[in-house]
């Protein structure tokens, strides 16, 4: 496997800027913007001693609800490699064009917590590329090392929506997994995705303005799916243990602006939340907690 190592993060607007273009008639055809066709690249993105800014915590904090503490949020580590995922899925041997991907489900494994001051090293790849009924699926592994001991990895599924799909060959976590009913509501300004966006990186069209959304066949702007998982987490943070494995399912896009409700609860050790409409009975995202990875 074949190794890149940035000193500092990518800038994720140039970044955003090249993802557009395979979606541009004829340039997505170029030579240096098409993108392969076939299994995950055998490539691996690092970058050692990432140091958390405490601004940028801060402002994290307050758009996900998270409270101040001496420790990372848990998805906190996925706004620090976000610049290393699109520097990835930018890379014309990634199998697939960035921009129409869908992040469909998410895992996050917490080994143990990281602290607020305590640096950590990155490493970013594309793993297990397999059928879908409608496409395709792809991994995004990412894991944080401290001392060369592994404290935190995440799995992002991707979905590519294209012809010739086939059933699943590897299980679905949440199938069969439905979201709690909630009396928390949340009220969701429109310029959420905007806000978000500003702190994570994550400028996708689809998030920022009705207007760009609607080119990308979407009715509004919509939330960002690690916005609604933050989101959630931060209303269970006190619930949640030391050591725990996080699955994930975004099932329906959360449109902006817009009230939803939230829901949890625990059976055992086991704690299962999930976000719905607040009008119509829709599941925008379900989730559940396990003690231990």
């Amino acid at each position: 496997m074949s190794t890149r190592v940035f000193d500092t993060a990518p800038a994720t607007l140039p970044l955003m800027l090249k993802a557009a273009l395979p979606a541009i008639p004829v340039v997505g055809g170029l030579p240096g913007i098409k993108h392969a066709t076939g299994e995950a690249p055998d490539l691996e993105l690092q970058r050692n001693g990432v140091v958390t800014d405490p601004q940028h915590l801060d402002a994290y904090n307050e758009v996900c609800g998270f409270p101040r503490g001496d420790h990372l949020p848990t998805p906190y580590p996925h706004m620090a490699a976000f610049g290393l995922h699109m520097a990835l899925m930018t890379d014309t041997a990634f199998p697939f064009a960035p921009m129409g991907l869908v992040h469909l489900r998410n895992t996050i494994r917490q080994h143990r917590r990281i602290r607020v001051d305590e640096s950590f090293d990155l490493t970013v790849r594309a793993a297990d590329r397999r059928p879908h009924p409608k496409g395709s699926l792809i991994d995004i592994v990412t894991t944080a090392s401290v001392g060369g001991e592994v404290v935190w990895d995440e799995v992002m599924t991707l979905f590519s929506r294209h012809k010739g799909g086939s059933a699943e060959t590897t299980d679905v976590p949440l199938a069969g997994v439905e979201a709690p009913d909630g009396v928390v509501h949340w009220k969701l300004r429109g310029d959420l995705g905007r806000r978000y966006g500003a702190i994570s990186g994550d400028r996708n069209p689809i998030h920022l303005y009705p207007l760009t959304a609607k080119a990308f066949g979407f009715p509004t702007n919509i939330a960002h799916g690690m916005w609604t998982l933050a989101r959630s987490l931060s209303a269970v943070h006190n619930k949640l243990p030391d050591t725990f494995t996080n699955d994930v399912e975004f099932r329906k896009p959360i449109l902006l602006p817009g009230t939803v409700v939230f829901g949890s609860r625990k059976d055992g050790d086991v704690l299962t939340f999930g976000v719905k409409g607040a009008k119509k009975p829709v599941t925008h995202l379900v989730g559940r907690v396990v003690p231990g990875v």
